[in-house]
């Protein structure tokens, strides 16, 4: 077995080790939003295992890259990959939205490898835009990843920040968009059409690379590309990617699985694997 396919396997039985989160997780008292979450899982485990520089033992080191969820809609993907990281106990995910516990339905500081409590969309990419500028400005070379949903390029602010990062050509900063083309009320470009995104992306002034969000020997090198500015990895995902009939499905945004549906999943998520 080669290396390259030895990592590739670790990759895909840790996505699946989030997915099954996910899924659990959706499972309890208050659900997720599980579509969304299963999409920009493979995302979330590129980055994590293979890309940033972090020390899960130590959050906040001053040397660490910088991940912002902007799509905080789907913290049960990111508290899963942060657990599976070692960020925190994986036991501690059945505490998902208790009152009790740490783990909110949007990400917050409290969480050990969360930058900024985010979920009011729109915002992130400038947080990310301003991480950047600064790291610049101090003479460190951290890199800032944001993820944001597609759905989420219909605020203005993202096309603000997107300028400004483009103005002070941020070379450090990258934005990837999980592309899967459902937002809660339908398809996005029945809402508000984006396409042709990556020419939006390129008119102001940011590298666009287009991926498959689920293949992780087109993700990693990708995101681990330095550009000479801004850019941004249009993750061409599946909503609710690793569960058949959940896929490609609005119904999945958002889920509270009782029993049998949370069997039902469970099951086809692991047909696949």
């Amino acid at each position: 077995m080669t290396a390259a396919l030895a990592d590739d396997l670790g990759l895909r039985r840790t996505a699946l080790a989030v997915r099954e989160h996910v899924l659990s997780i959706g499972a309890g008292p208050v659900g997720t939003h599980v579509g969304g979450a299963l999409s920009a899982t493979d995302i979330l485990v590129a980055l994590y295992r293979e890309v940033l520089r972090v020390r899960p033992e130590e959050p906040r080191w001053p040397g660490r890259d910088h991940l912002i969820l902007s799509k905080g809609h789907a913290s049960a993907a990111l508290y899963a990959t942060l657990a599976e990281c070692g960020f925190f106990p994986v036991d501690e995910l059945a505490t998902y939205g208790s009152s009790a516990g740490r783990l909110m339905a949007h990400p917050t500081t409290d969480v050990p490898g969360v930058e900024f409590a985010t979920g009011s969309l729109g915002h992130g990419l400038a947080l990310g835009a301003g991480l950047a500028l600064a790291a610049r400005r101090a003479g460190r070379d951290n890199r800032v990843y944001v993820l944001l949903g597609d759905g989420e390029l219909q605020e203005g602010t993202v096309w603000e920040a997107a300028m400004a990062a483009a103005h002070y050509r941020l070379d450090n900063l990258t934005a990837i968009v999980d592309r899967n083309r459902l937002q809660i009320s339908g398809s996005t470009e029945d809402r508000m059409r984006l396409e042709p995104l990556a020419d939006k992306w390129r008119a102001f002034g940011w590298q666009v690379s287009e991926v498959d969000g689920h293949d992780f020997g087109q993700l990693v090198p990708t995101l681990r590309a330095r550009p000479d500015g801004p850019a941004v990895v249009l993750a061409d995902t599946v909503k609710g990617r690793g569960v058949r009939h959940l896929q490609h499905r609005k119904q999945s945004h958002f889920a509270k699985l009782g029993p049998e549906a949370y069997e039902r999943a469970r099951t086809a998520l692991r047909a696949t694997a």
